[in-house]
């Protein structure tokens, strides 16, 4: 068998690009940008978020993000508002757990916003649903009396 030269396939760098040494400024937006939240992922690398200004809006990753930052549902990103489209935006930059709460902290996000949950808006909480499970076993007590059919009954 010849003597093996490489160092493994595409998996091996896979785990290489590790951000947790990689400490980066701190970016806020700037005029003609804001926050959002990701609210649902529609695939085709769009998605819905709900900006904090109050307007719901599409978003579009940018192809430099695309495959390569990953972006879920309740993540806080930072798009780049449209001047002909103001229901459409353009995703700039995914921040970090650690960067969202940093820009709560100083007061850059609102207070309301929640950081890293799947139900960032609190509109699916199980907790209104208010269900009662009883025994339906003594309901369905059958005598055996009962049981039998009279054809004069019918």
């Amino acid at each position: 068998m010849p003597k093996s030269k490489g160092k493994g396939g595409k998996n091996r760098r896979r785990g290489k690009n590790d951000s947790e040494g990689n400490k980066r400024e701190l970016t806020l937006k700037e005029e003609g940008q804001e926050y959002a939240q990701v609210s649902k992922m529609l695939g085709n690398g769009r998605l819905d978020a709900m900006c904090f200004d109050g307007v719901k809006r599409m978003g579009h990753i940018r192809g430099k993000m695309r495959k390569k930052v990953w972006i879920t549902q309740g993540d806080i990103v930072l798009v780049s508002l449209r001047d002909f489209q103001d229901d459409q935006a353009d995703v700039i930059l995914k921040y970090h757990p650690d960067e969202a709460r940093a820009l709560k902290a100083q007061g850059e996000l609102p207070e309301t916003a929640r950081i890293n949950e799947a139900d960032p808006f609190g509109q699916g909480s199980d907790e209104e649903c208010n269900f009662e499970f009883d025994n339906d076993d003594e309901e369905e007590e059958v005598n055996p009396a009962d049981d039998k059919l009279d054809i004069d009954e019918i």
